[in-house]
Order: C-alpha cells, then sequence, then structure tokens
C-alpha cells in the first residue's frame, strides 16, 4: 500500500516535471519575442521619421530646381525675342 502511494506521487512529480519544464520554455521564448517586437517596432517608427523627413528634403530640393529652370526658360524665351 505503501509503495503505490510513493508510486503515484513520483508519477505526479514526473508529470508535473514533464509539463511545467515546457510551459517555461514557451513563456521565456514568448517574453524575448515581445521584447523583439518592441525593439522592432521602435527601429521602424525612427526609420518612418527619417523617411519621412527625406523625403520632405528631395521634395524641396526638386521646387528649388523647379524654379530655376523656370527661371532658365524665362531667359532662354527673353534670349530668343531678341533675335
Amino acid at each position: 500500500m505503501e509503495w503505490e502511494v510513493v508510486t503515484v506521487i513520483i508519477a505526479l512529480v514526473g508529470l508535473l516535471t514533464t509539463v511545467t519544464k515546457p510551459i517555461m520554455n514557451l513563456t521565456n521564448t514568448i517574453t524575448k519575442l515581445n521584447d523583439t517586437c518592441e525593439h522592432l517596432e521602435s527601429k521602424m517608427e525612427k526609420f518612418e521619421n527619417h523617411n519621412h523627413d527625406s523625403h520632405v528634403r528631395l521634395w524641396n530640393h526638386n521646387n528649388e530646381q523647379d524654379e530655376q529652370l523656370a527661371e532658365h526658360e524665362n531667359r532662354i524665351s527673353i534670349l530668343e525675342e531678341r533675335k
């Protein structure tokens, strides 16, 4: 009778160990994944801000070039009219 109780207790401890270890590994993996996702989200936000600023600079430069081209076109038109 006593050995049956000891055997049941050993089986229960083994079952708990078998179930608990994968759950702990899964919990650690999920925690690492959450940290990685938060880090990735932070980097993506920085990237989007930098990308937006770069586009603003490009469009400003493009507008400046458009103005210069318009000025040159006017100068060329004036020169052609003189001839």
